[in-house]
């Protein structure tokens, strides 16, 4: 349950103590229990370990060092010696640091001969990665576990990136542009590295973009993009998804529901397989400027729709649910009409130190929330795993009118919950939700006529903070409570509203 670090800002004398203890502690609002810091980035300062100390954040550190080749001379080597040994007595007394990483991406491109490696590099990462470093952590720093790189399968080009090994860095959705539904494929041991990217929200572009800049293929949009032609890239992904946006301001919500499914879909399945994944860390968590990214929060510390998300799959007790539809079971719907089977598997994870007693109350509803069939179970999840549910059976239902929700319960109280469709969001039949809210004290109340996928709760007039936003509701009311800012002249919209 980790993100990525990088770091905060271009003006490093822009990054206070006040700053990065604001951003850790949106880390552990979203239920994160470490850290990583990228070695593409600098050595935090000391201020950024006594805040994960005082949290309970653990860190791991990448040391400086990634996506490049080094040529080892003598006078680099001391120079490098010398790096490690001050950064290594500087931050080894820290009970937050919980590994020192060599670096970032080497072995594995060094494997496959990007960056032009050649025999003299590889062998100069060889010393400075499984001998130089090791060697100094040994004298400086024995208790603290040592990976020589990330990905890896332990070191010495064996096949970093196996998924069977060690950690892995996949990124064939996005950079490979096959659909998000391809994470299921996959059970690595330890998904170190993934991502996938959106705008950021309309108060954040307007800090560097005219109303006339406001199409995310102008020459601002693109500029402030970190990925060479990955505006079209995120049409492109949105295309399978939703339907068309019209307006600016729904194509950049709609990018932000698309990048927060993307990583739920990747972190629910590893959650659910729990003993064989053992770890999710996402690219990533902030950004160093104003700019279309990976991040959840953005430069101004805006959370993006994918920390609420993060905040939900990251719950110490989560259910979720691996559905079987039409965009897991036809490949396209130009094909032969044929049956789709419609199933629901459900999972509850359990990431606490005790086994705990838990009920489970799923539905199948049609788009108006009408009850068509549901079920109860209670169970004793045991700690530190996760559960599978016996899998439920809808073949033959309508799969563009019905979908399906379910709810965690503990002691009388809902946990967790979600829904899913049985075919994309832009196939599927939304009715008008008609959402209104009403405020009383520190909470926001959402009522919906129809169920509503992906809430947003949105106030131009301030930075609001809430217990939850982005969420699926069926028909009826939900109380969302007020974290930070006063909400006013609030706006809400749902998937209903891409078009």
């Amino acid at each position: 349950m980790i993100k990525t670090h990088i770091p905060e800002d271009n003006i490093l004398s822009r990054v206070t103590p006040q700053r990065t203890r604001a951003l850790l502690e949106q880390c552990v609002q979203a239920n994160f229990n470490s850290i990583r810091v990228w070695g593409g980035g600098y050595y935090p300062d000391d201020f950024f370990f006594d805040i994960c100390d005082e949290l309970g954040l653990v860190v791991w550190q990448d040391f400086m060092f990634a996506c490049a080749n080094y040529h080892l001379t003598p006078e680099f080597e001391e120079n490098i010696k010398a790096e490690f040994v001050d950064n290594i007595t500087r931050l080894r007394s820290h009970p937050s640091l919980g590994l020192w990483c060599g670096n970032n991406e080497m072995e594995m491109f060094q494997s496959v001969s990007e960056y032009d490696g050649t025999p003299k590099t590889r062998s100069d990462y060889i010393r400075m990665f499984e001998h130089i470093l090791p060697e100094i952590l040994r004298e400086y720093d024995p208790d603290t576990f040592y990976w020589p790189a990330s990905p890896s399968s332990g070191g010495g080009f064996d096949e970093p990136n196996d998924p069977n090994r060690g950690d892995v860095h996949y990124w064939e959705v996005w950079h490979g542009n096959v659909p998000f539904t391809e994470y299921r494929k996959y059970y690595f041991r330890y998904a170190s590295e993934f991502g996938f990217q959106s705008f950021p929200c309309k108060k954040t572009i307007y800090s560097f973009a005219l109303p006339e800049d406001c199409n995310i293929f102008s020459r601002v949009m693109e500029r402030h993009q970190r990925n060479d032609g990955a505006n079209g890239k995120i049409m492109a992904y949105l295309a399978q998804t939703y339907l068309y946006p019209t307006e600016f301001d729904t194509l950049l919500y709609a990018s932000q529901l698309l990048q927060a499914e993307a990583i739920r879909y990747g972190v629910e399945h590893w959650r659910r397989n729990r003993g064989r994944c053992m770890g999710a860390i996402y690219w990533q968590l902030n950004d160093i400027w104003p700019v279309a990214s990976w991040a959840s929060i953005d430069y101004f510390g805006r959370w993006k729709t994918l920390h609420y998300y993060a905040k939900r799959f990251f719950a110490p007790l989560m259910i979720s649910c691996e559905e079987t539809g039409e965009t897991t079971d036809r490949n396209s719907i130009i094909l032969q009409p044929s049956p789709i089977k419609t199933k629901a598997h459900l999972n509850v994870a359990n990431e606490t130190r005790e086994a705990v007693d838990v009920t489970v109350r799923w539905a199948l509803r049609n788009s108006s929330s009408a009850v068509l069939q549901q079920g109860e179970s209670s169970l004793t999840v045991p700690n530190l795993t996760s559960v599978w549910l016996e899998e439920i059976d809808f073949n033959g239902t309508d799969y563009l009118e019905n979908y399906f929700s379910y709810e965690l319960w503990k002691d009388g109280e809902q946990c967790s919950c979600g829904t899913v469709l049985f075919t994309a969001p832009k196939h599927y039949h939304f009715l008008n939700p008609d959402l209104q809210w009403h405020v009383e004290g520190d909470t926001i109340f959402v009522t919906a006529q129809a169920y509503a996928k992906s809430v947003e709760i949105e106030c131009d007039e301030e930075d609001l903070v809430l217990s939850d936003n982005f969420f699926d509701m069926n028909a009826g009311t939900v109380g969302i409570k007020v974290l930070s800012g006063t909400p006013r002249r609030l706006r809400l919209r749902s998937v209903y509203d891409i078009r």
